[in-house]
């Protein structure tokens, strides 16, 4: 059965090492064309970019996607996809996939999954997606999130650390992971129900999101579940730096 969702696409011109960074070409489009293809081909019943910046409305709303102008003061995409569906009237139990604008290489397959992660949710008004770890400097690089599951499916804990410590292999000089535990890589990609938007939208933030930088921690801060999917494998890195701009248009230009 086929699951219905939206895709809300937060979108700055701000960005410190690439201003301008949605409607930077590639591959003979803007950026955030890519991006909302990639929501298109994952049959999206809607897909609307959300952005406070009039460049990025018109160029948006010139290739035929939808925008939608939104506050200048929100501290977070989470943030601005919840006046989205305030301002869209959107019912409570809508899912919504957050797809970051700077993601043109996202696997649609993943839009869907995380989306089909949330449907039917008793437990959760928000799911998300990780994969295996196979690499030994992936579990200690703490630019890669790691997540803890419960036997259910739902995170137990996000963090930058090498999580769960295994004390007698981690211990030992150059010790390794024993193998007997799936390490797991946060996928930074979530979809929402309405209601779970409004609700986090009135949280003050939390102590441990602040030491570890990772926003996701206010929602197990705050008590609510977590579901968690895993795929095959983490996708190729957004675009954060003109190298990340350069290696996107050659995997884009080969596909084309």
């Amino acid at each position: 059965m086929s699951v219905r969702f939206k895709v809300v696409i937060p979108a700055r011109y701000g960005s410190t090492r690439l201003p301008g960074k949605p409607l930077l070409n590639i591959a003979g489009k803007p950026m955030i064309a890519h991006v909302c293809e990639r929501a298109q081909e994952a049959d999206a019943d809607d897909v609307i970019v959300a952005t406070d910046d009039d460049r990025i409305f018109q160029v948006v709303s010139d290739l035929g996607f939808k925008a939608v102008m939104t506050r200048p003061d929100h501290q977070s995409g989470t943030e601005r996809i919840a006046e989205v569906a305030k301002l869209c009237s959107w019912a409570g139990d809508e899912i919504i996939v957050n797809l970051q604008g700077d993601e043109p290489l996202i696997p649609p397959t993943y839009i869907r999954d995380v989306a089909a992660a949330l449907a039917g949710q008793q437990q959760a008004g928000i799911a998300t997606l990780a994969a295996k770890i196979s690499d030994l400097e992936e579990i200690f690089n703490p630019n890669a999130v790691k997540v803890v599951l419960n036997k259910a499916g739902y995170a137990l804990y996000f963090s930058r650390a090498p999580i769960p410590w295994e004390r007698d292999t981690f211990t030992l000089a150059g010790g390794k992971p024993s193998g007997k535990f799936p390490y797991l890589r946060h996928i930074g990609m979530y979809a929402y129900t309405v209601d779970f938007l409004n609700r986090y939208c009135l949280w003050d933030a939390s102590m441990l999101e602040s030491i570890e930088s990772l926003e996701q921690l206010r929602i197990l801060w705050h008590g609510e579940a977590v579901r968690v999917k895993i795929v095959d494998q983490t996708p190729a890195a957004g675009v954060d730096t003109q190298e990340d701009l350069l290696r996107v248009e050659q995997v884009l230009l080969l596909k084309h």
